[in-house]
């Protein structure tokens, strides 16, 4: 039960797309432990390329990710190994936000209790018409309360609330209308929308887009004022950027921008 990296995407200009699928489809995918350690090792691989722009986490199999792999919560288990279990998700999840690339996901299929938190990681959701969405850890007797945390910051609270209280699905235009993906399309046109959002992406600078993540990332959890305080301090660091001043000069001068990352 692994992740692993799909090719470098040669149609990708200005750099390339990372491509990581979740491939354990017997297992419907399940973040069981060698999963989400191999998920982690994947989502590194390749951080340090300078030509590295996007990354898109997919999944082989009708279910894009079912979850956490019961079998390793059971009471043959110590509470040791469910620490390190639910330690490592919160690890993979919180490491999506802080890398210097966005994070795609790319769903077609069913996403439950983490394979939702998954989705609600990433930094951008296309999903496909057919998938749905769900946190159906209470049907269970295990609520689904790291979950929670990605649901409660992706979705509105009282959304969030019934999903997790009742453990009923959001189809994908459901998800789409509260927020949860960003979009939804046909699931011929899945592939094709995913490289069209990355491709996008590619056509700015690294350096200029990972401060903006970073920082979206620092003041969204803010109030009002420190939020201010530190996207005011942000915008002046990011007129340094080598980058900032070519964007800047190529708009007067009216031309496309060299970036040089």
């Amino acid at each position: 039960p692994r992740s692993e990296l799909g090719e470098r995407n040669p149609a990708v200009s200005h750099g390339f797309c990372s491509t990581i699928v979740l491939n354990n489809p017997r297992r419907r995918n399940a973040l069981s432990l060698p999963m989400l350690q191999s998920l982690r090792r994947d989502l590194l691989h390749d951080v340090k390329s300078r030509e590295l722009r996007v990354i898109v986490i997919a999944a082989k199999g009708p279910v894009f990710c079912s979850g956490h792999d019961l079998k390793e919560l059971s009471s043959e288990d110590d509470v040791k190994h469910h620490s390190q279990v639910f330690e490592l998700c919160a690890e993979v999840m919180t490491l999506i936000q802080k890398l210097p690339v966005p994070v795609i996901a790319k769903v077609n299929g069913l996403a439950t209790a983490a394979g939702c938190q998954l989705v609600a990681s990433c930094d951008i959701a296309v999903a496909s018409e057919k998938s749905q969405f769900a946190t159906p850890g209470v049907n269970i007797g295990l609520f689904c309360s790291t979950p929670a945390v990605a649901l409660g910051r992706s979705l509105p609270r009282k959304v969030a609330l019934e999903m997790l209280f009742t453990g009923e699905p959001l189809s994908a235009h459901e998800a789409l209308m509260h927020g949860l993906v960003s979009k939804v399309v046909p699931e011929d046109k899945l592939e094709e929308e995913t490289m069209k959002i990355s491709q996008k992406i590619c056509e700015s600078s690294k350096s200029v887009l990972a401060l903006g993540k970073a920082t979206f990332y620092r003041q969204i959890t803010q109030d009002l004022d420190t939020a201010y305080k530190i996207t005011t301090k942000v915008m002046v660091d990011n007129l340094t950027l080598r980058d900032g001043q070519e964007g800047i000069e190529a708009f007067v001068q009216k031309r496309k921008p060299v970036w040089s990352h």
